[in-house]
């Protein structure tokens, strides 16, 4: 790919941007969130056509006008978010869009053995013609590897592909990718995961904001200096210093249950403090939060707002006392059809009332406010949400419960598929939070993230609350030790 521009109404995405693979590599492409990664990528793969540039594919000019254009070459994009229908079978996942014919109709038999086949190879461990919707997020990404497979695909371009995935799963991952380079397949990795880059890359092509930077071999970085390539400047203490002297308690949880989901979760959190919620994927920890928000309904148990018992039996409830949640799906939380404008403002409706109205200019005004406050990077307001890169996404869901203005904030995984700069800004929003008085709850699967913003720990371990860490006991051996039931309560 050289000299590759794409402009969308307002910004111009990429500017002359260059990009080469070769076969048998894992090559990492990274950049702060709106560098341009996944809009090169989704021009590699035919999803957006390019402006200007030249694509050539083992030595020929090409020009993609669609993903069945690139798909005819070889080249597959695996997303973020696993593009998986639940209600059909494994088999018909692969095979979809490609299914093999005989006298006119599908050739079942040839599906099912080369299907069966593939799932092998890429270690999925479940019969084809179980339905997809039982499976796992790491189960889902080793489908869409399938299905590259079964296209014989020899690019595959994977987009932050660990970001819901355990550590078991992740490690899976990186056994297949190795396979599939030392068969010769050349794989795109977009990461923001620094660990994972140095892990399983051979080189590293860095953007900035629609820029080429460098590439460069993986033996000729370090940490820093990736990250100074990426940013353009040094990143100091990633974590805000601790908090003191918490004020009056603002939600208790009491003896929360939920039949074989968890069990007898009680814990409280006071004005100005973090309280993180550790544990291993499944542990339960998600699930908790879904009852406390009115997302799923708690079989016994009690939450108390200021000292008084609430019920919520529906997000609203949860809304109308005053709590905010940033789920870890950031979809769940946001409109993608509609503009920032719109997703900003929906929780905040009944505030921006003017007499049975809503009050545009006021509207419009406090959405630009919490645009500049959390740097959302857009042409405008009224840009859809859908053409927002992934960690503007994540701000725009930040930037709705802040002009809400909640006192419980709860937020689960709330620098997922963000850039390391951006981390920092998430950091010193919940920082800000904190010292504004409000009780604030994060879930974090990122060890040195959970110590660094909390000043408590509560780690959870097969549905239940196993342990409380704080101060210099908050280390990432005894959350792990906690995490996998090696000790008690």
């Amino acid at each position: 790919m050289t000299d590759i521009c794409k402009s969308f109404p307002g910004v111009k995405a990429l500017d002359h941007v260059s990009f080469k693979l070769r076969d048998g590599e894992v090559h990492a492409l990274v950049g702060e969130n709106g560098a341009g990664k996944s809009t090169l990528m989704k021009i590699l793969s035919g999803v957006y056509v390019l402006d200007e540039g030249e694509i050539k594919f083992r030595g020929e000019s090409v020009r993609f006008n669609s993903t069945w254009d690139a798909q005819q070459k070889g080249i597959t994009l695996v997303y973020q978010e696993p593009q998986i229908i639940p209600n059909m079978t494994i088999m018909d996942n692969i095979c979809l869009g490609a299914m093999p014919t005989k006298n006119a109709f599908v050739d079942r038999r040839t599906m099912y053995l080369k299907s069966a086949s593939i799932a092998k190879k890429v270690g999925l461990r479940k019969n084809v013609m179980e339905m997809a919707g039982v499976l796992s997020m790491g189960e889902r990404q080793m489908v869409q590897i399938a299905k590259a497979l079964y296209r014989a695909s020899s690019v595959i371009i994977m987009d932050e592909p660990t970001s819901s995935l355990t550590e078991r799963e992740t490690d899976h991952l990186f056994e297949v990718i190795r396979q599939l380079k030392s068969e010769g397949m050349g794989i795109v990795y977009i990461s923001h995961r620094m660990d994972e880059i140095f892990k399983i890359c051979d080189r590293v092509t860095v953007l900035k904001d629609g820029q080429y930077v460098d590439s460069l071999s993986i033996d000729q970085l370090d940490k820093r200096k990736l990250v100074n390539m990426m940013v353009g400047r040094e990143l100091g203490m990633h974590f805000p210093p601790k908090r003191t002297n918490p004020g009056k308690e603002i939600i208790r949880v009491e003896n929360l249950c939920q039949t074989g989901v968890f069990e007898n979760i009680s814990f409280s959190v006071h004005a100005g403090e973090v309280v993180g919620i550790g544990g291993l994927i499944g542990a339960g920890r998600t699930e908790v939060m879904d009852a406390i928000f009115g997302m799923s309904q708690p079989t016994s148990g009690k939450v108390f707002i200021h000292g008084k018992e609430v019920q919520i039996r529906h997000p609203m409830d949860a809304i109308n006392n005053h709590i905010a949640y940033a789920t870890e799906d950031r979809h769940t939380g946001l409109i993608l059809h509609m503009s920032i404008l719109e997703n900003i403002s929906l929780a905040s409706l009944t505030q921006l009332l003017s007499g049975p109205f809503i009050d545009d200019i006021k509207r419009k005004q406090e959405t630009f406010k919490y645009m500049n406050r959390l740097q959302v990077k857009a042409p405008s307001m009224l840009t859809r949400v859908n053409d927002l890169s992934g960690g503007n996404q994540q701000k725009v869901v930040f930037a709705k419960w802040l002009m809400r203005s909640a006192d419980v904030y709860i937020l689960d995984e709330p620098t997922r598929g963000i850039d390391v700069g951006a981390k920092e800004e998430i950091y010193k929003l919940i920082d800000d939070l904190a010292r504004a008085g409000k009780a604030v709850i994060v879930i974090s699967s990122e060890l040195p993230e959970l110590i660094g913003v909390s000043d408590r720990i509560l780690v959870m371990y097969n549905g239940r609350i196993q342990g409380e860490l704080q101060g210099a006991k908050a280390t990432e051996k005894n959350i792990i030790e906690y995490a996998t039931g090696v000790r008690g309560a």
